[in-house]
Parts: structure tokens; C-alpha cells; sequence
């Protein structure tokens, strides 16, 4: 796309504005066959060497005698230059610059870049660089006029066809929020629109007003005063090429920085700058984890190591219960056997239950440690979340398990072995079934009770009498 270098100019400059000494008497028209001749190569309206093919061309002027206007500037000072100069003069309403003639440049307060409210001798001193364009001549004593604004717009234009051009990127303040995006001033307007603000949604674009945004030029088209904007492609590009260097790196073992990016109901992701792993519910933490929201939330930093990757599916496996100590390392010293310890009933199985002494370490009740009675479930002894005294029995560090007894820790000791086959030889209180039957032997009277008969030792069967005898009487004695 060519482009002039007086784009913004408005109306090119008139006659007089050019420098041209008014015509002397009736000119010539074209009626009469005559056409103006070109402009010669000292006319200080004839486009200069950095005007752009298609400018425009300004008015021509009718060429300066010998010794007028054209001898008195360089060659380089034509309409539409952009030229830098120095400040040799500040007034109230104008200020002098040395553009390099042998007559220094008016730079008119209305042309001159200024802040709202600020006056010219505020922004100008003496001695300053400043950049303008050459917008015409005094007719009288040839000196230029100049304009700073229309030499910040020309060089900003330059500028963003040349980053447009070579896919650089330019930045300027947000000015505004309007219609479907923001306003960004590039010393030209450039528009954003929403979509390409962030890489996600923007719920509210007035947070971006004042800043200085940096962007990539999307489209950019001088004559109808358009440049299209896009941070997003930035932001894209920035991550892709964050996300190659950071697979470059990435190694198994490795502990990494992260963030917590989104919680789901197996475990989070964590953005690790570039690539986002995944955080399983059972690497969080050596103790039971109900849901990740009980230990995480987003936006939460923290080192994770790097467990598992593949690279071909992109999918990274991460542990945040590897970067802290393993409690079983020293399970054996702190769970003596033998020992009483305190711990919470976590779950409730049908061969006994997982008691937990301390987060990550669960040991084991088995239902036969439970009561000295014999059991069917183990809830009717322990129910979940209680708080019980149990007996270390046995540790495995290796196997990572512990074996407990619930009725081994009981103050009283375990009960009689009585109790467990039924009976109540164990306590002194009891009722046996003897002292019943004694008690009915009495309540039947004399050779029933407990002295009598029925609970003597049976001795020898009495021989009975023969049949008859009773009627014969005793024997005779002789």
C-alpha cells in the first residue's frame, strides 16, 4: 500500500500560501489556448523528495524571478517535508524553529502538539528538537510555516504501515471504550475490538482505559483512515512460544512452580506457565481428600512435581503430595508397639475399620479386635468420625500398614473368658443354676434343699424288697 506523506493534511496550500509573488496584471486562461507552465525545479510548491507517489500535487506557482523565493530556501524544504528543526524562539501565541534555511520557520500555536490547556512557551523551549512538517511559505519574507501535529500524524502513520508491513508490533495508550472495543492512540486512531482484547472474554473493557496496550496491526489503510488492532494474537503467540520453550524443559522429577487454573470434581489443573497439567485427587495429599475445593482454590500458587509425561498427547500428570515428607518414613518411631494411640474412625468396613492417627497414616481394626463379645458389624462398636483409643499391634512401614486393636486399649483390660463363651463365671454377682435349685429344694421341705438328699453324692442302689414281703412281715428272729 503506497501512501503520501501529507495525508492528513487537509487542503493543499494556495498560491500565496506557497510563497508565490501575486500575478502582475490579467493572467492568461485556458480558454484562450494556453496552459500553465510545469512547475520548475526551484518552485517551492512542486512536491519535495518525501512526498509519497499518488500525494495529491499542490497548486502550482507561477516560478520567482531570478534572485526571489526559490534562491533564498534549500532544495529540501518543499510543502509536505517532514523535517526535524530546533527551537531558537518561544512567544505566547508562535515560536521560531531553525528547519536548516536562511529564514527560520513559523510553528503557529494551533499547529504545535499541546495538551488540553497548555500553553505554547509550556511545551516548546529554546534549544529543542522538534519535528514538523513544511506546510507553506510567507508570501513576503519566504519563511516557512510549519506544522508539529501534522509531523506526529505523518510519523505515526509511517510507522504503523511499517509494523503493519513487517509484523512488528506497536503500543499506545487506551483512550476509550466505545461501541464492540476500546480506542488506542497510536499518535493515529487505532481501533480494538473486544474479541481480540485478551484470549478469553473481557467482562468489563473500562479496566483497560489508561493503560498502554501493546498489539499486533490486524489491517491498516491510510486513506480510509483505519488500523484494526489485536492484543489476543500477541497473548497467542507469547504463550506458544512460552509452551515450546517450557516442553524443552519439562522432565519427570522435576518440581515446578504452578497456579491453580480450575478445580473439577478429580483434581485441578495447574497452569505451569505455557502448559497446564493435571493434579489428581489422590496425588494432593498423603491423607484422604474428600474434594480438591477442602485444600485448593484458584488462583492458589504452589511446587508440584512433574510425574508422568506425554508428549505426543501433551498431557502432563503432577503431585503435590511428592514435594512434602511421607509420614510412614517414620511410622516406626512414632507408633511404638504397644503403644495407646488417639485417632478418628474414617471408614467403616465389613471385615472391621480404618482409624486415622494422623493425615496419610490409616491403621487397621480388624472386626475380631473390636469387642471381646463376638460381633457381626463392626458399626455396633465404632461408627464414623468417633475418636478412639486403640493398641498398636503390629507396623509395616513397607506394606504402609498398621495394625490396631479397639478392645486391647480398654482401661478395664479385657473382660473374662467367661463373658466371651456366655457364661458369668466372672462376676461374683452372678446367679448360677444351682443356687436356684437349692433355693426350690427348700421352698419343698426337709431332704430337698441344698443339705438333702437330692444333692448329695448317689451312693449304693438299696436292694428293693422281694415281692410279698411287705405282707409277711419281718423275719422271726430264732
Amino acid at each position: 500500500m503506497k501512501m503520501d506523506d501529507a495525508d492528513a493534511a487537509g487542503p493543499a496550500p494556495s498560491r500565496e500560501e506557497a510563497g508565490a509573488p501575486p500575478a502582475a496584471g490579467p493572467q492568461p486562461s485556458a480558454a484562450a489556448g494556453r496552459s500553465p507552465a510545469p512547475p520548475g525545479p526551484e518552485d517551492p510548491a512542486a512536491p519535495g523528495p518525501d512526498a509519497a507517489a499518488g500525494d495529491p500535487p499542490a497548486p502550482a506557482a507561477r516560478a520567482p524571478e531570478a534572485g526571489g523565493l526559490a534562491q533564498r530556501l534549500p532544495p529540501r524544504l518543499r510543502v509536505g517535508t517532514l523535517v526535524e528543526g530546533r527551537v531558537s524562539a518561544v512567544a505566547s501565541d508562535h515560536a521560531l524553529v531553525d528547519v536548516g534555511g536562511k529564514a527560520d520557520g513559523v510553528l503557529a500555536e494551533a499547529d504545535a502538539s499541546l495538551r488540553e490547556g497548555q500553553r505554547l512557551d509550556e511545551a516548546l523551549e529554546v534549544g529543542q528538537t522538534v519535528l514538523v512538517t513544511v506546510i507553506g511559505f510567507d508570501a513576503e519574507e519566504g519563511a516557512p510555516r510549519l506544522s508539529q501535529r501534522r509531523a506526529e500524524t505523518t510519523a505515526a502513520w509511517r510507522r504503523v504501515e511499517a509494523a503493519f508491513r513487517d509484523g512488528t508490533p506497536v503500543a499506545g495508550p487506551v483512550r476509550e471504550v466505545v461501541k464492540g472495543g476500546l480506542v488506542v492512540d497510536l499518535g493515529v486512531r487505532g481501533f480494538m475490538p473486544a474479541s481480540q482484547v485478551d484470549r478469553g472474554p473481557v467482562a468489563d473493557l473500562a479496566a483497560f482505559v489508561g493503560q498502554t496496550l501493546t498489539a499486533r496491526v490486524l489491517e491498516c489503510d491510510r486513506v480510509r483512515n483505519k488500523v484494526i488492532l489485536s492484543r489476543r494474537a500477541l497473548l497467542e503467540e507469547e504463550r506458544q512460544r512460552r509452551r515450546d520453550e517450557l516442553w524443552a524443559e519439562l522432565q519427570e522429577g522435576q518440581v515446578r512452580e504452578g497456579v491453580v487454573k480450575a478445580l473439577v470434581d478429580f483434581g485441578a489443573f495447574i497452569d505451569l506457565g505455557g502448559v497446564d497439567g493435571l493434579l489428581h485427587v489422590s496425588a494432593m495429599s498423603w491423607g484422604r481428600v474428600e474434594r480438591p475445593a477442602d485444600l485448593l482454590h484458584v488462583g492458589q500458587e504452589l511446587r508440584v512435581m512433574v510425574l508422568r509425561l506425554d508428549r505426543d498427547k501433551e498431557k502432563v500428570s503432577l503431585g503435590l503430595k511428592q514435594v512434602t515428607p511421607d509420614p510412614w518414613t517414620e511410622a516406626v518411631e512414632r507408633y511404638a508397639v504397644g503403644s495407646i494411640v488417639h485417632g478418628r474412625v474414617a471408614r467403616i468396613t465389613s471385615f472391621g475399620a480404618f482409624v486415622e492417627l494422623e493425615p496419610g497414616i490409616d491403621g487397621l481394626v480388624h472386626i475380631s479386635q473390636m469387642a471381646e463379645e463376638r460381633i457381626r458389624d463392626p458399626r455396633d462398636a465404632v461408627s464414623e468420625g468417633e475418636t478412639v483409643a486403640v493398641k498398636v499391634l503390629r507396623v509395616a512401614p513397607a506394606e504402609r500398614r498398621i495394625s490396631l486393636s479397639l478392645r486391647e486399649a480398654r482401661p478395664e483390660g479385657p473382660p473374662a473368658r467367661g463373658r466371651e463363651a456366655g457364661g458369668h463365671a466372672g462376676r461374683q454377682d452372678a446367679v448360677t443354676l444351682g443356687d436356684v435349685v437349692g433355693d426350690l429344694g427348700a421352698m419343698l421341705g426337709p431332704g430337698h434343699g441344698p443339705a438333702g438328699r437330692a444333692h448329695e453324692a448317689p451312693g449304693p442302689a438299696e436292694p428293693r424288697p422281694a415281692p410279698g414281703a411287705e405282707e409277711a412281715g419281718p423275719p422271726r428272729a430264732d
